[in-house]
């Protein structure tokens, strides 16, 4: 994040907490650029910043004002539960990124710009991928995986995560067929099955994650044909297998002579446990991407596919249209070349500390469920509180947030909770906006 986004974020943290009034109008460019030391080129851009992100209005001729309809506290130091927000503070998707971030992109890019070298990249390539590619992916996975290495030969690529696991699906569970998934599971999964014709079956989980006698419950009533989990980080609850547990599920797996898919996109943050490919590499499809791991604009997904489901699984991305973009494939091996999913991951994993740091401290006295190093909580609401009455509150103060029903897959067993996530706001905007929450949540005004 270059400087001027540094700055941007402390005019918003201004804006958000009220120091500067809706309307107020800020000094020219130049007056601002004197007062902070600057070069008036950055203050330029730390002006366009502040429009980009919906917190000013420039005025031709007049100057540039703060916009009014942000979520801001009243004089009293209530909050206002009026009209909703035309810009919302997003604590929905999760697309988190650090400093310096995009001068260690851009770095790695240059080189690609060249004629041949971009002739070379803007070819068609298959879910296979190139060598350069398997390559520099098993390197990738294998980094932070508990000892475990990934097989560059048993790597194949989509267009982005989403895709991978749409693949890994289509290929295992044929429509009408049934799909064990955690109770609670990324919403994405639901959207995917709903496509594919996959009946999904909810396991029950604690707080462990997902618990193999729930799998094997549901495999009795009437047979899975796949299993889909998230081993590492669990989305939405932030819970990850214990050593203990990962060895049983993968026990049972294999007893029920089950494939699993495992979802190990934000595994990154939590590196030095084996995934479940360690344990049962024999019928583990485990799916990652580099969109949480580097930028979200950066949307190639990895599958490692054990050999017996290979052909299933790359026939299945060349028939949906999931096979990889060659240009940002190409891109990828580089970055991982001079090592920058490494070093984003590391400033990621701090930031993500920091961020739930602030929240426990903002949020003390809840009920939260989150891993340290997430960059999501859950929160089970207090008192009369629905899910979907707080998240009306929470819109009309200018914030989203995300009901529990996005991830239940039954939709009879919905707890009274949300997902918060913690990537997007810089973290005094942040603060701001859990604090906002704290105060609806103690307000009493559950709905029944």
């Amino acid at each position: 994040m270059d400087d001027y986004r540094l700055i941007a974020d402390e005019v918003a943290a201004d804006i958000m907490t009220g120091r500067l009034r809706p309307g107020g109008q800020l000094p020219t460019q130049r007056a601002f650029a004197r007062r902070r030391g600057i070069a008036a080129s950055t203050a330029g851009r730390v002006y366009r910043e502040l429009a980009r992100r919906g917190l000013t209005v420039g005025e031709v001729g007049r100057g540039t004002f703060v916009r009014a309809g942000r979520g801001t506290a009243a004089d009293d130091g209530r909050i206002p539960l009026a009209e909703p927000a035309d810009a919302p503070i997003d604590l929905e998707l999760n697309y988190p990124t650090v400093p310096g971030q995009s001068e260690l992109l851009a770095a790695a890019l240059a080189p690609l710009l060249r004629a041949d070298a971009l002739g070379e990249a803007l070819r068609p390539v298959g879910a296979a991928g190139t060598a350069a590619a398997r390559r520099a992916f098993a390197d990738l996975l294998s980094t932070d995986a508990g000892g475990w290495g990934a097989d560059p030969g048993e790597l194949l690529f989509a267009g982005n995560g989403r895709q991978a696991v749409a693949g890994a699906l289509a290929a295992l569970v044929p429509p009408g067929r049934r799909l064990g998934v955690e109770a609670l599971t990324y919403p994405v999964v639901k959207a995917v099955a709903g496509q594919l014709g996959i009946r999904l079956v909810p396991l029950a989980v604690d707080e462990h994650g997902l618990r193999p006698d729930a799998l094997a419950a549901a495999h009795r009533a009437a047979p899975l044909s796949a299993v889909y989990v998230q081993p590492r980080l669990h989305n939405p609850l932030g819970t990850s297998l214990p050593p203990e547990r990962a060895a049983a599920l993968a026990g049972e797996l294999r007893r029920l002579d089950l494939p699993v898919v495992e979802d190990a996109i934000w595994s990154f943050l939590r590196p030095g446990s084996a995934p479940l490919a360690a344990l049962a590499p024999e019928r583990t499809v485990l799916v990652d991407s580099l969109s949480k791991r580097l930028a979200p604009g950066l949307t190639t997904g990895v599958a490692v596919v054990p050999d017996a489901l290979r052909e299933r699984v790359a026939g299945a991305l060349r028939a949906g249209g999931w096979t990889p973009n060659g240009f940002a494939l190409e891109a990828a091996v580089r970055w991982i070349g001079d090592g920058t999913p490494t070093a984003v991951a590391a400033a990621k994993r701090a930031d993500a500390t920091a961020r739930q740091t602030l929240a426990r401290e903002v949020l003390a006295g809840q009920r939260l469920r989150a891993d340290r190093c997430s960059y999501y909580l859950w929160w089970e609401l207090p008192g009369a509180w629905r899910a979907e009455t707080f998240v009306a509150a929470a819109a009309r103060a200018g914030i989203s947030v995300t009901p529990a029903a996005a991830f239940a897959v039954d939709p009879r067993s919905t707890p009274s909770a949300v997902r918060v996530g913690l990537a997007s706001p810089p973290l005094p905007v942040l603060g701001w906006a859990l604090g906002v929450l704290a105060g609806i949540a103690g307000a009493g005004e559950g709905g029944g």
